[in-house]
């Protein structure tokens, strides 16, 4: 455990709140105030992640000196879900469905991401074939009902559920986001006869069109609703049990707020949750610092992940894919249909697991060591090496002040590791093959970035990166220098950057409906009603976390050309649709497609796929860098050796305490800036400065383009 005391450049004059970001490795929180932030950074508790949390909870408030009833708000983002779908660690799951849609997991959408790949694997569905179960029922896509659902085979059904140990069902019909009356009868009929099972409808889950993308959706919510539920249902009575009264939130993939109630019952909402709170967060420092155009990069013990924004705000989408498996390529991952933060997320950490696979080539992740076992260097029984051990081989990281002292590092053992796991296999020294290790991480990370910027039609060029996270300041100079980057900004409280993420987000909710309509023969009446029915739901939502509080409502159509796939997204015009509104939808939508692809398609019908409403409490007010700081050269009476990647050689770095550097100090590489949650690793041809908020920025001296190698 660490504890971070507030430093000079934190400012914060709000009441007293309070976020916590359970990783796979580490659980981070970050206590913020009238006298400033502070910081605990503990190693998650597997098997009960909510001890983990308390404990860091306690160590803040103690080093804040506060008692559980002087915070106003908790608010809580975790990547359990995400680690659970990455490492296939979720619950026992089953699927019922409509007869003759069994197979829609393995069927897909029928394409292929790799055209010409003779062996090309699709990801393997979360519910295997022999775990899905169909019976007789059909609604057509107008919601009338042309098969009665048949509720002797879905009887049939319960006991293979209870033969096979079955934790979680999901339910997912043919067209049931039309009509959802079978999919609620199921539920009836099983929660009747087994009562502990976790039911999951997709009417419920993702009420939209595309079966597949629905199927699936609601397949992963049910994968990991019986762990997120426990934990979330334990973790509220531990914090009631320790006196903390004060609202708990739970923080989305789309970068709001809600409570635990409907985090529990949609914890496929959360898969993106610590992620998306890093997102926030580089939006949030983008917006400081004047910066446009960037990249956000977050690398925690178990995942990176990659994040474009553009006028300081991050991408969003209501579709994504989980644990993509080749290469990163759209449609090698298991499709979410939720509304997200749009980013890429690898199973690239401190903890991942390093070995050589079988073509004699270094391999690193998916899977990782986690905080138990834990890295080699550990000393927590992990032997396998891990991208951690490397980085300690390298110089990186000092094994004495790691999570500031509170936990020593064992060399002997990183070595061993790396030696058995890679550099004895491949014949290489062990420096060399440490460095192996790390240019593996960093070069999936860096293709990684640049295959989203492609899928998303954006450049990479004269973007900044923003790094936090446990692990990504040691990585972030040497990802910039392979995506052509000049610029990298680290955060204060870097460490923790998803957790103040979370204190940036307001209390908001997001729904999605799909009411097919054509703008030819709008239907305003209906879709009113709709919208309505979206805007009074998802307003409730929002006033149990945030009662009396001002709030804005963000409407869309989803729309396309007739006869194309995906849809674009067209803000609706504020108050009721009148029928005149239609021309003003097909103007909107001419103006976003003509922005988007170049040109439009005159006189080519549009219809509108789905609607969605988004209430959301006001933002917060955002400081913002008014002028330059004046530089001033810094020396260090420290240094240590640094293995550097371009020279490939150690070489003697300059060690600075972040928290003894002044606003404006500079440094030139190679040098490391350590905190107790992170270092920064400030690379020959780098210069690193404090600006005016208390930010660590690196730019480079030695340009390069991407994908260059200096030698």
């Amino acid at each position: 455990m660490v504890v971070t005391r507030p430093n000079n450049h934190t400012r914060n004059p709000t009441p007293w709140r309070l976020g916590v970001d359970i990783g796979g490795t580490f659980t981070d929180v970050a206590l913020e105030g009238p006298s400033g932030r502070f910081i605990a950074k503990v190693l998650t508790t597997p098997s009960a992640p909510e001890a983990g949390v308390l404990t860091a909870i306690r160590q803040a408030m103690t080093a804040a000196n506060l008692a559980p009833t002087d915070l106003s708000a908790i608010i809580h983002g975790t990547t359990l879900a995400t680690n659970a779908l990455i490492e296939r660690k979720g619950a026992r799951t089953a699927l019922i469905t409509t007869q003759g849609f069994r197979d829609v997991l393995h069927l897909g959408t029928e394409s292929r991401f790799e055209q010409y790949d003779l062996y090309l694997e699709k990801p393997e569905p979360l519910v295997p074939r022999r775990l899905r179960f169909a019976v007789p029922e059909r609604v057509n896509a107008q919601g009338e009902v042309l098969i009665p659902l048949d509720e002797a085979a879905v009887a049939a059904v319960i006991p293979a559920l209870a033969e096979q140990a079955i934790e979680s069902v999901a339910v997912a019909f043919l067209h049931s986001f039309a009509n959802p009356a079978h999919e609620q009868r199921v539920r009836e009929l099983l929660a009747a006869a087994l009562p502990e099972l976790s039911i999951s409808l997709s009417c419920e889950v993702s009420p939209e069109i595309r079966e597949y993308d629905r199927f699936s959706t609601t397949c992963a919510n049910a994968y990991v609703q019986p762990r997120v539920a426990r934990y979330l249902q334990n973790l509220e009575i531990l914090l009631r049990e320790s006196s903390f009264a004060c609202p708990v939130f739970a923080f989305l993939s789309n970068g709001s707020l809600t409570d635990l109630e409907t985090a529990s019952r949609f914890p496929v909402r959360l898969i993106e949750s610590g992620p998306a709170g890093g997102a926030v967060l580089a939006g949030h420092v983008a917006q400081q610092c004047g910066l446009e155009s960037v990249i956000s990069y977050d690398m925690g013990g178990t995942t990176a992940k990659l994040c474009l924004l553009n006028e300081a705000r991050p991408r969003t989408a209501r579709e994504f894919e989980v644990a993509r498996m080749y290469r990163f390529k759209r449609g090698s991952g298991l499709p979410v249909r939720i509304p997200v933060i749009e980013m890429v997320e690898i199973g690239a950490g401190g903890g991942s697991l390093c070995q050589v696979n079988l073509l004699g080539l270094i391999s690193v992740g998916p899977d990782s060591a986690g905080s138990e076992p834990g890295p080699a260097c550990y000393g927590r029984s992990g032997s396998r090496a891990t991208v951690t051990d490397a980085n300690l081989l390298l110089g990186r990281i000092d094994p004495a002040a790691f999570a500031g002292g509170t936990l020593s590092l064992d060399p002997a053992a990183a070595e061993a590791a790396v030696d058995r796991d890679v550099a004895q296999p491949l014949g290489l020294p062990r420096p060399i093959a440490a460095q192996g290790i790390v240019e593996v991480v960093d070069e999936n990370m860096a293709n990684a970035a640049r295959e989203h910027a492609a899928e998303q039609g954006q450049s990479l060029a004269g973007r900044t990166l923003i790094a936090f996270g446990g692990s990504a300041p040691l990585h972030a100079a040497r990802l910039a220098r392979k995506l052509g980057l000049q610029r990298i900004v680290i955060p204060s409280g870097a460490g923790v950057g998803s957790a103040i993420g979370f204190l940036r987000a307001p209390v908001a909710f997001e729904l999605v409906r799909s009411r097919y309509q054509r703008l030819g023969s709008l239907d305003v009446a209906l879709i009113n009603t709709v919208l309505d029915e979206m805007t009074t739901e998802a307003r409730t939502f929002v006033a149990r976390g945030a009662p009396n509080q001002e709030v804005q409502i963000k409407r869309l159509a989803y729309m396309r050309y007739v006869g194309q796939r995906h849809e674009i997204s067209v803000p609706l015009p504020p108050g009721l649709l009148q029928s005149g509104d239609a021309e003003k939808l097909r103007a909107a939508y001419d103006t976003a497609y003509l922005e988007q692809f170049g040109r439009i398609i005159p006189n080519l019908e549009i219809e509108v796929m789905s609607w969605s409403v988004a209430v959301s409490t006001l933002p917060p007010a955002i400081e913002r860098l008014s002028e330059t700081q004046p530089l001033t050269e810094i020396k260090s009476a420290t240094t240590k050796l640094l293995f550097d990647f371009e020279q490939g050689a150690a070489l003697a770095a300059s060690v600075y305490p972040r928290s003894d550097l002044p606003l404006g100090a500079a440094m030139s590489g190679p040098a490391l800036i350590v905190e107790a949650e992170t270092t920064t690793v400030v690379p020959p041809g780098w210069r690193a400065s404090v600006n005016g908020l208390g930010y660590i920025v690196l730019e480079a001296t030695v340009l390069t383009s991407p994908n260059s190698h200096p030698e």
